[in-house]
């Protein structure tokens, strides 16, 4: 069985979302969203709150890393969306775009087309922010940006305290200064989440041209010689494969780790390595998999004196209180996204643009796998990463089979540099805690404790209880050299009618979360999709 669309886009994430929104906007173009995952209605989703618990299970792949070799050989949880809008359904809602330097490095690599000045517009397009404007922000785009309506009381001592240590108070990470301490914007819109699903998508549903298939996983992609015409799918368990055709593009929008899996299932990607499953090859693409970057973030955790953090609320009466009141008004706890300040400063005091990104959780234990306070106790959390690691990892298949997960191996430490900028933001982050707006409520640090003094120590501290910040780019990476995989036109090379239009095809990791970046290369991509660039 056969169905023809004009347009054919895997995966309803981020990048998914913004695309099928925006194609469809032609009521003459057919277009088909597929996506493995369910639709968004699990009520955690939707409320702000709700992150903490969703880092693992039914909304996610399940997957943890390959042993990390600089890392103590761990086996990290690495949690990947599997629901309609993708990470932005399960993420801490945190709006940041990155340093304008990172979009000039871009074309550095062979990206022409995507500095700072030409993906700005596309940022702006996208943000529907509710408090900023000028020549920086967007107020009318479907993604809703905010700041937070109440932030805890330990959220507002963080931005005092990384005052105290010289760090200046920052109102607008995305502004015309990247450097500073302050609160988040968030991805919030009326006390609720505005995920690219809710932003995007849901207003425009009702498009009889508009097709969204969800629980359906693309086995494959289907080529007539070198043309990508449609893609082999199943719905449901134990499902026939269908194929959906395209008559004008396949559109790739799985993510870092779900879209160079496809494409080595599909044929493209080192000949070798399909060969080695028994995959026949369609194109031979060396770099489909490799140049896998994620920023690898570093949990330091205190037990608070009282209860003023977020953790109150674990308590029984406190939830039903927090509940209830943001059921009838809402508002309170549940319309925190929990991780409500940051800070973006310097390990090396000469970098030309911060190299340290700092993440301010009110709260201990929010996220599986990070350490927690004693039973009964408050907490509060501080995570620092490498902005810009040189630290290169792969993707590759474990099997031949869709419905097996990926072999992913980040490599995280394998660079001396991305180790000890690491440890100086754990110490950075120890600092911070020391000041007095903070340290005034602190009972005691507990990770690290006092035996951690030396840069062994802290080194090894790092390589002991860092993990994922669920920013896996580039695998799939954009440019003209013998790695890139597409064009700056996002054109797989050597293959006509498939593009890819999602995080994977970053040249290297921006500094700072990803989830606005991969909405605005979406944005982008639709217009060159349209024939607007």
């Amino acid at each position: 069985m056969a169905q023809g669309y004009d347009y054919v886009i895997i995966g309803g994430g981020s990048a998914g979302c913004v695309l099928a929104a925006r194609l469809s906007e032609d009521s003459q173009a057919r277009v088909c969203l597929i996506e493995a995952g369910g639709k968004d209605s699990n009520p955690l989703i939707h409320m702000p709150v709700g992150f903490a618990k969703m880092t693992t299970g039914p909304l996610t792949w399940g997957l943890v890393t390959a042993p990390q070799r600089h890392a103590n050989n761990r086996e990290i949880p690495y949690a990947q969306a599997r629901v309609l809008g993708g990470g932005s359904s399960i993420n801490a809602e945190i709006f940041t775009r990155g340093h304008p330097s990172d979009y000039d490095r871009w074309v550095e690599e062979g990206a022409e087309g995507w500095g700072s000045d030409e993906v700005r517009r596309y940022f702006h397009r996208s943000e529907g922010n509710t408090i900023l404007s000028g020549e920086w922000h967007g107020t009318d785009g479907p993604l809703g940006v905010s700041n937070l309506t109440s932030p805890n009381a330990m959220s507002r001592a963080f931005v005092q305290s990384c005052q105290e240590a010289g760090i200046p108070y920052n109102p607008d990470f995305n502004g015309a200064r990247q450097e500073g301490a302050g609160l988040y914007q968030t991805t919030i819109r009326n006390n609720r989440r505005c995920s690219a699903a809710v932003g995007y998508l849901r207003p425009v549903l009702s498009r009889p041209n508009l097709t969204v298939l969800t629980g359906a996983l693309v086995l494959r992609l289907v080529f007539e010689g070198s043309r990508a015409v449609g893609v082999e799918y199943i719905a449901g368990k134990g499902g026939t494969p269908v194929v959906a055709r395209a008559g004008q593009e396949v559109i790739v929008t799985s993510g870092a780790i779900g879209t160079p899996k496809l494409m080595m299932l599909s044929g493209i990607g080192p000949a070798d390595h399909l060969r080695s499953h028994g995959i026949e090859v369609v194109q031979d693409m060396p770099g489909v998999g490799q140049n896998l970057q994620d920023h690898f973030g570093i949990d330091i955790v205190a037990e608070l004196k009282g209860h003023e953090s977020l953790d109150r609320y674990g308590k029984p009466h406190w939830m039903i209180w927090a509940g209830l009141q943001y059921l009838l008004f809402n508002s309170g706890p549940v319309a925190s996204n929990v991780v409500e300040g940051g800070a973006f400063w310097y390990a090396d005091r000469s970098a030309p643009c911060p190299d340290l990104q700092f993440h301010f959780l009110a709260g201990a234990g929010a996220e599986a796998g990070v350490p927690s306070v004693p039973k009964g106790s408050s907490g509060i959390t501080l995570n620092s990463y490498t902005l810009r690691p040189k630290s290169r990892g792969t993707v590759t298949l474990r099997s031949s089979d869709p419905r097996d997960n990926p072999v992913v191996d980040p490599n995280f430490l394998a660079e001396a540099e991305d180790l000890r900028i690491s440890a100086e933001g754990v110490k950075l982050s120890r600092e911070i805690f020391s000041q007095h707006s903070l340290g005034k409520y602190i009972r005691e640090l507990r990770f690290p404790d006092t035996n951690v003094r030396t840069q062994a120590d802290y080194e090894a501290y790092a390589r002991q209880y860092g993990r994922t910040s669920y920013h896996p780019t580039c695998t799939c990476k954009m440019g003209r050299d013998e790695m890139s995989v597409v064009d700056p036109q996002l054109r797989v090379h050597g293959l006509d009618g498939l593009r890819i239009c999602d995080s994977s095809v970053m040249p290297s990791l921006v500094g700072s979360n990803t989830n606005a970046p991969t909405i605005m290369i979406a944005e982008k991509a639709s217009d060159m999709i349209r024939g607007n660039r």
